[in-house]
């Protein structure tokens, strides 16, 4: 991705009552062309994630945001015991045919897959004892969900909701875009794709919605060129949408983790999976946050 493609999401719109923007299943499907086969990870992301699902000792690992589950697929190929949810349908689909097709593996057959969103959680998941060893929300799937009250009500709920679910000593990871160097130069950071690889010719142009003298959203619009098999003897189809995310400043976004679990956590920040430090040069295209909820 020359800016990124992120990981297409209804939750933050299904979430708040909004006609889900992928009703249709063509994200879902442009999307899964897209990433292609799961095994096709960046090795990078494969192996800092799980490494650091192993550092601090996880086993059941809660995926809020498993999209189309590319993430929980990997996962699960790698021994984790996975609980994964979206509030998109559509997306979800993909993921029970994989878990169907794969049926035959134990691990598989033991992924538990479900439709739910944020602002519900604790009532759409069966949260095991006092929780789960992880949670992760990645590919920039949270900034999905608006700010139509201009308070952050919503997120920050959703935020508790999510951190409730992490058990003692345990962690949430969740990441979001860099959207301080989008709002302060109007483009995203051009560096790699840290999620994916991919093939597909793509154009993504970047606008922001300010309200008030704040920014309140960003869109991006999606060209991606989809090629048509060897035999057809037709031209690449181009596939056009349009995605909109809230631009969560890096340090806010902090205060609302911190917020998230009332204070009783400790914070690590990673930048493109390294240590983040605020002069390290070029800007980097994702914050990774990992929280560790304390044992009180």
């Amino acid at each position: 991705m020359v800016d990124s493609v992120y990981r297409t999401r209804s939750l933050g719109v299904a979430a708040v009552g909004l006609p889900d923007q992928y009703a249709d299943g063509k994200a879902a499907k442009v999307w899964q062309l897209y990433i292609g086969d799961t095994r096709r990870r960046t090795q990078e992301y494969r192996s800092w994630l799980v490494a650091l699902l192993k550092q601090h000792n996880c086993n059941s690992v809660l995926d809020v945001a498993c999209g189309t589950g590319v993430d929980s697929i990997m996962l699960v190929e790698e021994g984790f015991k996975l609980v994964s949810v979206d509030a998109s349908d559509k997306m979800l689909k993909y993921a029970l045919k994989e878990r169907w097709e794969r049926r035959k593996e134990q691990a598989f057959d033991q992924w538990v897959i479900e439709e739910a969103n944020w602002l519900t959680l604790s009532e759409d998941v069966q949260k095991p004892g006092e929780g789960f060893d992880a949670v992760i929300c990645l590919g920039n799937s949270f900034a999905h969900l608006p700010d139509f009250k201009g308070d952050q009500s919503d997120q920050k709920l959703a935020l508790q909701n999510i951190g409730s679910m992490v058990k003692p000593g345990g962690i949430l990871i969740i990441d979001h875009r860099n959207y301080d160097y989008i709002l302060e130069t109007g483009r995203a950071p051009q560096g790699k794709n840290i999620y994916y690889q991919s093939d597909l010719k793509q154009d993504i142009s970047t606008s922001v919605l300010w309200v008030n003298n704040k920014p309140h959203m960003v869109t991006l619009d999606y060209s991606l060129e989809i090629p048509q098999p060897e035999d057809a003897h037709t031209p690449p189809d181009t596939s056009k949408f349009r995605l909109s995310y809230y631009p969560h400043r890096l340090e806010n976004f902090k205060e609302l983790l911190k917020e998230a679990f009332f204070g009783q956590c400790e914070q690590t920040m990673f930048a493109d999976f390294k240590h983040y430090e605020p002069d390290q040069g070029e800007a980097p295209c994702y914050f990774i946050h990992v929280v560790k909820k304390n044992i009180v």
